[in-house]
This record gives C-alpha cells, sequence and structure tokens, in this order.
C-alpha cells in the first residue's frame, strides 16, 4: 500500500516542499510507535524550518516538515506499553507531521480525548502549550491584570489572547488593520501596529493603571531591536518574555541583531533593580520540553481537558489536503491569516477517521 508525504531537499520559499509517494509503509523500531497522521498543524515555525533558518533545526536533508500532528496509533514497536494501538495521541515531532504515517518515540506521545476534533487538537502541542506554559509558568498573572501581544492575530497570538480570556486577564493585541475584529473578538484592545507608536497607544490605554502606566506582562515573538519596543511598554515590575525571532527569520535582520535581542532580555533581567523591577526572559518550547518533560505532559493534558470543556476556542481557519502545502505556506509567508491552517493527509475527515478506531481506545487524558 502506498502513502503520501511531503518533502523538503533543499531550503527556500514555498516550491521546495514536494509531495513524494512511498510504496512501502514504515515499521516502528524498539521504544516506538507507527501513527497514521489525522491533523497536522502549519505555521510560521514551519516556515521558520523550510528556509533553513530555525535554530534547533538544520537538517539532514531531504526530511518531511511538520511541527505538530495528532492521528491514531497503528502499531507499536517492541518494548512499548503506552500508547495502545487505536489510541489518538497528539505530538509536537518538530518534523514529520506532515505526512500520512509518522514514525515517533512513544516516551514523548499524549494522549487526546474522545470526541475532539483533530484538527482542533493540533492546535494544542505548539501554538496554546507555549501560550499556556508562558501565562502559567514564566509569570504569575492575577485576574484583572494586563498583558500585551505582539502579533496578536498569529497562531501563538490568538492563543495568548484566548487562554487570556479565559484566566480573567485583559489582553492588549498588536496586528495589522485587516485583523483588528480577530483580535477583538477575544474582547481584546486592538491596535493597528502600522498606524502609529503602538508604544504610545499602550501607555494611554493603561494611563489609569494603579502603580504606573503600562501592562504586567508582554510577549514578543518578533525578537532583535523590537524587544525594546516591547520592553517600553511594560508596567514597573512587569515581564517581557520573548520566544521567536521572526524578523532574523524572514532575513529582515541578521542572525547577530537576533543574538543581540536575547543578550537585551539577559541584561534586562540581570539589571532590573535599574527598571523599577522590569525584567525580561526567553522562552523556548523545544528546551522546556527537554528540561521539563513532566510540565509538558501536564500542560498539555489540562489544555485538552480545556478544550473538551469549550473552555477555550483554537480558530482553525482552514482544512486543506497535502497537495495544497505550498499555497498555505505562501499565505503564511503573506502573514495576517488570524488563525491555523490545518493539513488532513487522507481524503475522509479527521472525525470520520478517528471514528475508524477500536471503541473505548481512545480515551487517555494524559
Amino acid at each position: 500500500m502506498s502513502w503520501q508525504h511531503i518533502r523538503i531537499s533543499r531550503f527556500g520559499g514555498p516550491e521546495v516542499l514536494e509531495l513524494v509517494e512511498e510504496a512501502v509503509i514504515p515499521e516502528p523500531g524498539p521504544g516506538e510507535v507507527r501513527i497514521k497522521v489525522l491533523a497536522a498543524g502549519t505555521g510560521f515555525t514551519d516556515t521558520f524550518i523550510r528556509r533553513g533558518r530555525y535554530p534547533d533545526f538544520k537538517g539532514p536533508l531531504p526530511f518531511t516538515p511538520g511541527y505538530e500532528l495528532v492521528g491514531v496509533v497503528e502499531k507499536a514497536g517492541s518494548g512499548v506499553v503506552s500508547p495502545r494501538d487505536g489510541q489518538l495521541v497528539a505530538d509536537l515531532c518538530m518534523v514529520g507531521g506532515y505526512a500520512q504515517y509518522a514514525i515517533r518515540p512513544a516516551r514523548f506521545l499524549v494522549p487526546v480525548p474522545d470526541g475532539v476534533d483533530a484538527a482542533e487538537a493540533v492546535c494544542i502541542p505548539l501554538a496554546y502549550l507555549t501560550a499556556f506554559q508562558m501565562l502559567t509558568r514564566y509569570r504569575r498573572l492575577f485576574p484583572g491584570e494586563t498583558i500585551l501581544v505582539i502579533g496578536a492575530s498569529g497562531t501563538v497570538g490568538t492563543a495568548l489572547l484566548d487562554l487570556a480570556r479565559h484566566l480573567g486577564l485583559k489582553a492588549i493585541g498588536t496586528c495589522s488593520a485587516v485583523n483588528l475584529r480577530a483580535v477583538e473578538q477575544f474582547g481584546a484592545t486592538a491596535i493597528d501596529y502600522r498606524a502609529g507608536d503602538f508604544v504610545a497607544s499602550v501607555r494611554r490605554l493603561t494611563a489609569a493603571r494603579v502603580g504606573g502606566a503600562g501592562v504586567d506582562a508582554a510577549f514578543d515573538a518578533i525578537g532583535g531591536s523590537h524587544f525594546d519596543r516591547s520592553f517600553a511598554c511594560l508596567a514597573p515590575a512587569g515581564t517581557l518574555i520573548g520566544y521567536g525571532s521572526q524578523t532574523m527569520a524572514v532575513g529582515r535582520e541578521s542572525l547577530i541583531a537576533a543574538g543581540l535581542g536575547l543578550a537585551r532580555l539577559k541584561l534586562w533581567s540581570a539589571l532590573s533593580f535599574l527598571y523599577q523591577g522590569r525584567r525580561a526572559l526567553w522562552y523556548s518550547i523545544t528546551d522546556r520540553r527537554l528540561s521539563h518533560p513532566e510540565d509538558f505532559r501536564a500542560d498539555m493534558a489540562a489544555l485538552f481537558e480545556l478544550l473538551v470543556s469549550g473552555a477555550i476556542h483554537p480558530i482553525v481557519i482552514g482544512r486543506e489536503p497535502l497537495t495544497a502545502v505550498q499555497q498555505v505556506h505562501a499565505r503564511i509567508d503573506a502573514g495576517g491569516l488570524g488563525g491555523k491552517i490545518v493539513l488532513l493527509p487522507w481524503p475522509a475527515s479527521p472525525r470520520a477517521l478517528a471514528s475508524q478506531s477500536p471503541p473505548g481506545e481512545n480515551n487517555g487524558q494524559g
């Protein structure tokens, strides 16, 4: 039986994404499982990897992209006790998701509850987990406090807004004019970053804050020199969390500029006493999973519980086949999507495919 996946043989634009058909279905090795992929998430990080500019992955070539997936365990290798065959699972794989089948280490997989739409579930491992950990493990925020989300219409941006609403936080989000309504639908205040100085806008919106104008926490994936502007939006004792280097990824700033941005974060944190207690931190989901694997599983399970209960609402703006991957990446490169595009490797819907699993198998919550 043949199967399909996307392959990158050289780094570059969307045109380097090619659909490949294989004649033999891969077999899992010891400690591995074969997953029938029902949904593969797409996002800016995938385009970062595609360009060859992602610090945590430089190859080898060729490879199959796809940072996150949701699928059914079809076959387990020797030594695997959990997950079981037929169980619906999620994984943060970095690469390998754009495929009908994926071989993954069993130890990294997190069970997905019954009745969850695979396209919504695949929003959890990268975007929502990043947002959740930054909001809950890097700064203790209380209901009524205010956060600033830079690039609020992106996949992590909308996740931050969704979770902020759930946690009772006030949110301000920067975006382009076309996405103002997408940000406002989360109850956030939207700022068109092209219409003026967003730092001045944030200061004006928070002028009545007890203890001084500014936000309690800011989240910035732009990186480089942009961190300066986000830091300027902080209230006394506020925290800036950087979690990306988008300007470097698309070539608008050099690797040196990105490195200087990271150095600024460390400097501000070390010298917070000079900045009225303001500090800055760096978040990397790959580093965090390696250093705190127990948090990774616990936080994923908590997010799936919120998804099942209807407390959070991932925005899926498109469900596309693997054949549309070049167009999907072109749309991501253009920016301003306001949600996530999910690749569906099989012709049937994720719900229909999930229903083919043995009854009672997909009930793990992690």
